[in-house]
């Protein structure tokens, strides 16, 4: 469309999976009048995440929300399955997706303990979230699925059901190029879009929206190849809500606004023999991280922007009311008005 967002330039595919290793599946279930939810899996690495884990931070900024596997993440900083977004009453089916995918791994036949990370936003505007779905086995063919290159973006995934701005929102994904001490070093953001606000795209005010939610969630996947610490990933996802907040996001009681943040380096990577004892780990300095933070706050921005002008205008049922509900895609004719000469 014309619009840039941002100064760094983006990476080939402009997604999450620029950066190197990183894996993405979806599951979408749209059936009938009422089921329209799915899930998304996003893969740090191919291996065997649990043998080799990846460092990794949450941060949160309302928790308003769900978000499996999170004290372990604080407690250990590490990653060791698949994470998985869906929709809320979903979460438990995906942590048993997560188990058996991973206890099923050649190389895992001892392991009695795992922590499943599962995020997730409440689709329920469109999707009868009291039914069962997505299943275990359909969240499984996400995590199974999963691949590097394209990652498609709006109605799909775990975004088939949500709500963004009183507009049709969903999966989203950008990425960021940064040179930092000579080096080139890619940042890859990946969101479930599904709160609300009054919307700004770079900046400008898209539309006087009647209606807007002013409650709902969102959850931000934030990859990078640079070798970062386990603290500094965390400085990394706490900028992630800097791009949130550019879009015009209320940041209400009733949001959940969640950002996790690994490194695929893998110099940084924790290895059954580097988790044996004491290991020399490369890690950027606090010094050198900061073009990173603008990449993120760049990259989480047009991620969101991605998810609602990639998403359709979807039909469904509305849980709370009980009712058939109808959300509008992102209009051109208002994004013209917004941008008249680009």
């Amino acid at each position: 469309m014309g619009i840039r967002i941002g100064v760094y330039p983006p990476g080939p595919l402009n997604a999450i999976t620029d950066v190197s290793g990183v894996r993405v599946g979806h599951v979408v279930c749209f059936e009938g009048e009422r089921t329209r939810t799915g899930a998304t899996a996003i893969l740090p690495h191919g291996g065997n995440l649990f043998q080799d884990k990846v460092p990794v931070a949450l941060a949160v900024f309302n928790g308003y929300g769900k978000f499996a596997g999170a004290t372990q993440i604080e407690e250990l900083g590490e990653l060791e399955t698949p994470v998985v977004l869906t929709n809320t009453l979903a979460v438990g089916r995906a942590i048993e997706a997560i188990n058996h995918y991973t206890i099923s791994q050649p190389g895992n036949e001892k392991v009695v303990s795992l922590n499943a990370v599962v995020g997730e936003t409440n689709d329920s505007r469109l999707n009868d979230i009291r039914a069962a779905r997505p299943t275990v086995d359909e969240i499984a063919t996400a995590i199974e699925t999963a691949s590097e290159g394209p990652v498609t973006e709006g109605a799909v995934g775990a975004g088939t059901g949500t709500v963004a701005f009183g507009l049709k929102g969903g999966i989203g994904t950008s990425s960021r190029e940064v040179v930092v001490a000579k080096e080139t070093y890619r940042v890859g953001v990946l969101v479930q879009s599904n709160y609300g606000g009054h919307l700004k795209i770079d900046g400008r005010d898209y539309a006087s929206l009647a209606e807007h939610d002013v409650d709902g969630s969102i959850v931000i996947i934030v990859a990078t190849d640079a070798p970062l610490s386990s603290r500094n990933l965390k400085r990394l996802a706490n900028r992630a809500f800097g791009g949130l907040a550019r879009t015009g996001a209320a940041l209400s009681n009733g949001s959940g606004d969640y950002a996790l943040a690994f490194s695929t380096a893998e110099a940084v990577r924790r290895t059954p023999e580097r988790r044996k004892g004491l290991t020399l780990t490369p890690s950027l300095s606090n010094d050198a991280v900061s073009p990173l933070f603008d990449a993120v706050i760049e990259a989480t921005e047009e991620a969101i922007l991605n998810s609602l002008t990639m998403a359709e205008t979807t039909e469904g049922y509305n849980a709370a009311t009980g009712r058939p509900s109808r959300v509008e895609s992102i209009s051109l004719t208002a994004l013209t008005r917004v941008f008249p000469s680009e």
